[in-house]
C-alpha cells in the first residue's frame, strides 16, 4: 500500500488573508506569475513577499527592469518599511556585465539585448542563492524577445535555473501586450497565478479584487475576494466557505421583553437564526432592532451594531430616548457601534469587520441597519443575495441571531423593496403604517419563521416614551396590510395613543 502524498512545503506571502485563500502559503521553489493593471498594487505585494522571507532569515533578491532602487525604496516607505535585507538589482546594471567597452555607456530596457539582460539575471542568483526572488517585471522582457518563440524559451530557461536553485519567484506582469496569446504563455509555464484587478465605481472609493487563477497540485480559495491597499501594505478580505465558522451552540428562544412582540414571534426569535425587519420608512423598525439589541446586551452577551444609514450620535439618541445608556458600563460595554460608510467600505472588509466581531469580540447578536445601505455597498446589489447568504450562513453556524433591516419604498397600499431577500432570512417580520380613526397607526405582523411556530395574528405597534408597545390583535380590521383597512369592530380595541419619545423616533 503506497503511502499518501506529502503536503508541499509552503512559504508565507506575509498577508494574512492570501495565505487563507493558498491553504498556508505558496508551496516552496517554484515559479508564480502576480498579474495585474499599473496601480493594483503588484509591486507592494512583492515587498510584503521578500520582507517576509528576510523576517525568516531568507536571502531575497529584487530584480527590477522597470523601476529604479529610488522608486522601490519610496514605496517602501509609504508604507513604514525599508529594503534592509533585500537585494535589489537594477536593469542598469547590466552594463556592468557587457565589459569595459559599455561601461560608461547608459543602457535602457529596450536598448539592451535579451540575453544580456538574461545574463544579468542568472548571475545575480548565482551570486545571491535567493530563496525568494521578484523580477519585475516580464513586460520588459517581453518586449525585448521580438517573437513569442524567442520569449517562452528565455522564460522556460529562467524558470528552470530557478528551479535548480530552488528559489520561491514571483514575476511581475503589468498586462500590457497586445497579444493575449503572449499572456497565456507566461500563464501556462507558471506553478501559479495570482490576478488583481482594480474597478472605478461611478460615485465612491475603488474597489479591487484578487483571484487565485491557478496553483498546481494544492487547493486553494477560488473566486473572487476583495482587498485593499492600507499604509502596511495589502490586506486580503477572504470571501467566507462553507463550514469555515461551525460552533456547538444551544438553540434557544431569546425574547426581547415586550409581551405582544414575544407572543407574535412564539417566544422569541431562536439563536442562531435570521431575521428581516421590513416595512417603510420611521415605521419603527430601527426601535424595535435596538430593543432586541439591549434585552440582549442585558442578558450579558455582546451586540454589533452596524449602522449605514444614521450617524453614530443620532444612534446613540435614538437609544437614550428609549432609556437606554450606551455609556452605562453595565451594558455599554456590551456593544460595538460601527458607522458603515458603503462609498469607502467594499462588501467582502464589511464581511470581515462582522467576522472579527464574532470570532474576537465575542459578539452574539448582529444588526444591520439597514440592508439599504447594504445594497449600495454592492454597487448596484447583483450579487447581494448570494454575499448576504454566504454571511448568514457563516453567524448561523456560530450560533449568532442575525436581524436585518430593510426599508421598503412607500407608506400606504403598494410597498416595494429595492431588494428582495425574504427567502434568505429564517424570519420576516412586517411593519406597516395603517389609516384607523382618522389617524395614522402601526401595525405589526410575523409572515414567516423557519425555526418554529408563530402567531399569524396583526397586532398594533407603538413607539413611545415607554418603549415599544404592542396591543391585542386587530381582529376588528380587514386589510391592515393594505394600509387602508375596512374597520368592523369596536374602538376599544384600540391602543390609546401614547406620548411621543424624546428624540429621534
Amino acid at each position: 500500500m503506497s503511502a499518501p502524498p506529502q503536503a508541499p512545503l509552503r512559504c508565507s506571502t506575509g498577508i494574512a488573508g492570501l495565505d487563507e485563500l493558498l491553504q498556508g502559503g505558496l508551496p516552496v521553489g517554484y515559479l508564480y506569475l502576480v498579474q495585474g493593471d499599473p496601480g493594483t498594487g503588484k509591486t507592494t505585494l512583492a515587498l510584503q513577499f521578500l520582507r517576509e522571507g528576510v523576517r525568516g532569515g531568507e536571502s531575497c533578491l529584487y530584480v527590477t527592469l522597470s523601476e529604479s532602487q529610488a522608486e522601490l525604496t519610496a514605496v517602501a516607505r509609504s508604507h513604514g518599511w525599508g529594503l534592509d535585507g533585500i537585494e535589489v538589482r537594477e536593469v542598469s546594471d547590466v552594463a556592468e556585465s557587457l565589459g569595459a567597452e559599455a561601461q560608461n555607456t547608459l543602457f535602457h530596457p529596450f536598448e539592451v539585448e535579451l540575453q544580456d539582460v538574461a545574463e544579468v539575471i542568472f548571475e545575480a542568483v548565482r551570486r545571491s542563492d535567493p530563496a525568494r526572488m521578484v523580477i519585475d517585471s516580464v513586460s520588459e522582457l517581453r518586449l525585448l524577445s521580438q517573437s513569442a518563440l524567442r520569449y517562452r524559451r528565455q522564460i522556460l530557461a529562467l524558470k528552470q535555473a530557478l528551479a535548480r536553485q530552488g528559489c520561491t519567484t514571483l514575476l511581475l506582469d503589468d498586462l500590457t501586450s497586445m497579444d493575449p496569446r503572449e499572456d497565456r504563455q507566461l500563464e501556462s509555464l507558471s506553478h501559479g497565478v495570482l490576478a488583481l484587478r482594480r474597478s472605478e465605481p461611478p460615485y465612491g472609493a475603488e474597489r479591487r479584487g484578487l483571484s487565485v487563477r491557478k496553483l498546481r497540485g494544492s487547493d486553494f480559495a477560488g473566486g473572487t475576494h476583495d482587498y485593499a491597499i492600507e499604509t502596511g501594505g495589502l490586506v486580503v478580505f477572504p470571501r467566507l466557505l462553507a463550514g469555515g465558522g461551525s460552533t456547538a451552540f444551544r438553540r434557544e428562544p431569546i425574547p426581547c421583553g415586550v409581551a405582544g412582540v414575544d407572543q407574535l414571534l412564539g417566544g422569541g426569535l431562536d439563536r442562531g437564526t435570521s431575521t428581516l425587519l421590513l416595512g417603510p420608512a420611521g415605521v419603527g423598525k430601527s426601535t424595535l432592532a435596538l430593543t432586541y439589541a439591549h434585552a440582549v446586551a442585558r442578558r450579558g452577551e455582546n451586540v454589533l451594531l452596524c449602522v449605514f444609514d444614521e450617524s453614530p450620535d443620532l444612534y446613540r439618541a435614538k437609544a437614550a430616548a428609549l432609556g437606554w445608556d450606551f455609556q452605562d458600563p453595565s451594558e455599554g460595554r456590551r456593544v460595538e457601534l460601527r458607522p458603515v460608510d458603503p462609498a469607502r467600505l467594499s462588501p467582502g472588509q464589511f464581511t470581515q469587520m462582522v467576522v472579527r466581531a464574532v470570532r474576537q469580540g465575542a459578539a452574539r447578536m448582529v444588526v444591520i441597519d439597514s440592508l439599504n445601505g447594504y445594497d449600495r455597498a454592492m454597487q448596484g446589489g447583483e450579487d447581494l443575495n448570494l454575499q448576504l447568504h454566504e454571511l448568514l450562513g457563516y453567524l448561523a453556524q456560530c450560533g449568532v441571531t442575525t436581524l436585518l433591516v430593510l426599508s421598503q419604498q412607500g407608506y400606504l397600499d403598494q410597498m416595494h423593496s429595492p431588494v428582495d431577500v425574504t427567502y434568505v432570512a429564517d424570519t420576516v417580520v412586517v411593519l406597516r403604517y395603517f389609516e384607523a380613526g382618522g389617524s395614522v397607526r402601526q401595525a405589526i405582523s410575523v409572515a414567516k419563521k423557519r425555526s418554529g411556530g408563530h402567531e399569524r395574528t396583526i397586532r398594533e405597534f407603538q413607539v413611545s416614551a415607554e418603549g415599544v408597545r404592542v396591543g391585542e390583535p386587530l381582529t376588528g380590521f380587514r386589510g391592515v396590510l393594505t394600509g387602508v383597512p375596512d374597520y368592523t369592530g369596536e374602538a376599544t380595541a384600540m391602543l390609546p395613543r401614547a406620548s411621543e419619545p424624546e428624540g429621534p423616533s
